[in-house]
């Protein structure tokens, strides 16, 4: 087989056994890190699957079939979920979501009336690098309190979790490194499930609620009493029934929220151009660029009536494309669809909750670095100069800000702060300082030139 053969194509429909392997292959490839973030957030993480399948088929559904993506939990929002989640509980988190999935709506929508140019612009390399390098280095702290301390409030030190979150980190490290073709891929599971075991030997796994769900379904007198006991109704938060959103909106949680769209709508872009070069056709042509991202955002939208984080475009699932060769959007489906499957069995949330957070925190540490990295990545790939003055400033600002959690108290109840800020900053600083090339970079990333070029020339009504 030829290196760059298509196995099959973004329209073939598998065969039974080959569709079932190939789609619980790119579950697994997105199962670690999905379920990381409502880990981390206190969300369900049977919620987090239901609406990231939901969400993927309702993509699939906008773009007409015509872009193998899978969209998971959304990494970005971590820190401005929790903070909102703290101050006004998981329907101000839902609340927020919705609003941002608005804005990515908004942005579809201006997308289509003037093309893509403008975008590009207000979100250039030298922004959204530092942007993305906040946000993992700002969850730093979280990923080491994880491994080194004991669950709960107070910060007790144990030599035993941190062990677990080593080993857990070792594996993981090993995995990314040494493990070959699909299993490649799938480091962070490999992390998960050997620090798992690690941790049972170390004691510290509470598994009662495993061994109901276990016990039930061996105690089953009947089929019928066995699906029963298997599926089980997840924790599902849906508006106007369990709270209403008129109550709990307000100026501090759109502030929180709305700014991280603009971070993950830049993600979006870089995943669609990199995708394209997987297939080997543009997407940002056809079916468009405003049409994939106006899918992103239905299916945030869906988080948030689910009681689910944000979702977004997966990059481990675009390496299992890139090594498979399979764009059928018919396997991206199947998965889409197990995943579903998988938050309604019980026996799965039981062992995603039994979990011990030094595993969550070994596996965080590098993950969490790997963010950063990959912002790091995007002022190099770009080939940003970091001797221009104006590029250094905007940088500067944006990690310092972001990272030393700075905020702006607009009103007693209303506060613009951290990466939120940073990211307006940002986004200002790029529009007034001149020289706005600059910030692009010389690099292919964006392919400003091109891909741009005939992207408006499909988009733009104007």
């Amino acid at each position: 087989m030829k290196k760059h053969e298509t196995v099959l194509g973004i329209r073939d429909i598998p065969r039974g056994k080959q569709w079932l392997i190939l789609s619980l292959q790119h579950l697994f490839a997105m199962f670690g890190a999905t379920i990381l973030v409502p880990f981390l957030t206190d969300l369900p993480p049977s919620v987090a699957l239901i609406s990231s399948g939901f969400g993927t088929l309702a993509y699939l559904l906008i773009t007409r079939g015509r872009i193998p993506a899978y969209l998971g939990s959304s990494f970005a929002f971590i820190a401005p979920l929790t903070e909102v989640s703290s101050s006004h509980g998981v329907a101000g988190a839902m609340v927020g979501s919705f609003l941002a999935g608005l804005v990515y709506g908004a942005v579809a929508l201006l997308i289509t009336l003037f093309g893509l140019k403008w975008l590009i612009k207000l979100l250039p390399p030298i922004v959204v690098g530092p942007i993305i390098i906040v946000i993992g280095l700002a969850l730093a702290s979280t990923a080491i309190d994880m491994a080194m301390y004991l669950p709960g409030d107070e910060q007790v030190y144990s030599g035993t979790h941190f062990m677990v979150a080593l080993v857990t980190l070792a594996i993981t490290i090993i995995a990314a490194v040494f493990f070959k073709g699909f299993f490649n891929l799938i480091p962070i599971l490999a992390g998960i499930l050997g620090g798992y075991l690690f941790a049972l030997s170390q004691g510290i796994v509470d598994t009662s609620d495993l061994q109901a769900e276990w016990d039930a379904l061996m105690s089953a007198g009947s089929i019928g009493a066995f699906f029963t006991a298997l599926f089980q109704w997840p924790d599902i938060v849906v508006p106007f029934k369990d709270y209403a959103p008129m109550d709990v909106i307000n100026w501090d949680i759109a502030f929180l929220m709305v700014p991280f769209a603009l971070v993950t709508i830049a993600e979006h872009i870089g995943d669609q151009m990199v995708l394209s070069k997987v297939v080997g056709q543009n997407f940002l042509k056809k079916p468009g660029l405003n049409k994939s991202i106006l899918g992103d955002g239905v299916a945030t939208f869906i988080a948030s009536c689910l009681g689910g984080p944000p979702n977004t475009t997966y990059g481990e699932n675009i390496g299992v494309l890139a090594i498979t060769r399979v764009f059928s959007v018919f396997v991206i489906g199947g998965a889409a669809v197990f995943a579903i499957l998988f938050g309604f069995i019980g026996l799965s949330t039981a062992l995603i909750g039994s979990i011990p957070s030094a595993v969550m925190g070994g596996v965080s540490i590098l993950l969490f670095g790997i963010i950063a990295s990959s912002g790091l990545r995007m002022l190099i790939d770009n080939q940003v100069d970091l001797g221009e003055k104006r590029n250094l400033i905007i940088s500067s600002v944006i990690l310092v800000i972001g990272i030393g959690g700075a905020f702006i108290q607009v009103t007693d109840d209303v506060q613009v702060s951290g990466m939120a800020l940073s990211a307006i900053v940002g986004v200002l600083l790029n529009l007034i300082l001149p020289g706005k090339e600059s910030g692009m970079g010389n690099g292919s990333m964006f392919e400003v030139p091109e891909e741009v070029k005939d992207a408006d020339d499909q988009n733009s009504v104007a």
